[in-house]
């Protein structure tokens, strides 16, 4: 009986998550009340705040429903290789963003939640845990690049033409801003084709070699 109670109510939180999910692409963040998801799910107020503390705290969970497994991926791929002295960390990092650009232009929950959270919410006041949500994923993502680059300059013996901190920053930009304006318009252009072509421009510029660029034209592409 335990065992069913907490799968029913594993249920409940997931069809509250995709309740947010369909309601906050449609109408915004913040025009979107507790009460219209829990009337979308078929459930009670009462189930949204079992589960949820707040709209910022369910925002974050149905976020990290799509983007903990690419996280995850990227600071396991993408951390510099301890333990394999022959290992390309140029290569593994370029993997590792071209795994999570693969998941974003094939997976149509993974999509509509960064659309959701790129071109649907406001950082007001109620949604401020969402803000630092926000800054702690970019962060995450800039410690572990700036750390991939550190690796592949010391293995390719290499001084960067700017700090690794800063160079961390650009590529940032690079893919966020590739992201950012293919979901405005996935048709415009290829995704996984321009985020590879890019980076390898980018390294490039940075005085890697070529090793990058001779490796499948995009991981994972469909």
């Amino acid at each position: 009986m335990a065992r069913r109670t907490k799968e029913e109510a594993l249920v409940t939180r997931n069809k509250l998550l995709d309740a947010a999910e369909c309601l906050f692409q449609s109408q915004g963040v913040s025009r979107t009340t507790l009460q219209d998801i829990a009337l979308r799910a078929g459930a009670t107020r009462g189930a949204v705040y079992w589960h949820f503390k707040d709209k910022a705290d369910l925002f974050n969970a149905m976020m990290e429903r799509v983007t903990l497994p690419l996280e995850a991926y990227f600071n396991h791929e993408a951390a510099p290789a301890e333990t394999s002295s022959d290992a390309y960390p140029l290569e593994r990092m370029r993997n590792a963003i071209l795994k999570a650009l693969n998941q974003i232009v094939n997976d149509p929950q993974t999509r509509r939640v960064l659309e959701v959270a790129t071109q649907k919410v406001e950082y007001i006041e109620e949604l401020k845990t969402i803000r630092l949500r926000h800054l702690a994923v970019r962060n995450g993502f800039l410690c572990r690049v700036q750390q991939g680059l550190d690796a592949a300059s010391r293995h390719e013996n290499l001084k960067l033409p700017l700090s690794s901190a800063l160079a961390a920053q650009g590529l940032h930009a690079l893919i966020d801003g590739l992201i950012q304006n293919w979901l405005l318009d996935p048709q415009a252009f290829d995704l996984l084709e321009a985020g590879q072509s890019t980076m390898d421009i980018y390294f490039t510029g940075l005085g890697f070699g070529s090793e990058p660029q001779s490796l499948a034209p995009a991981a994972g592409k469909k």
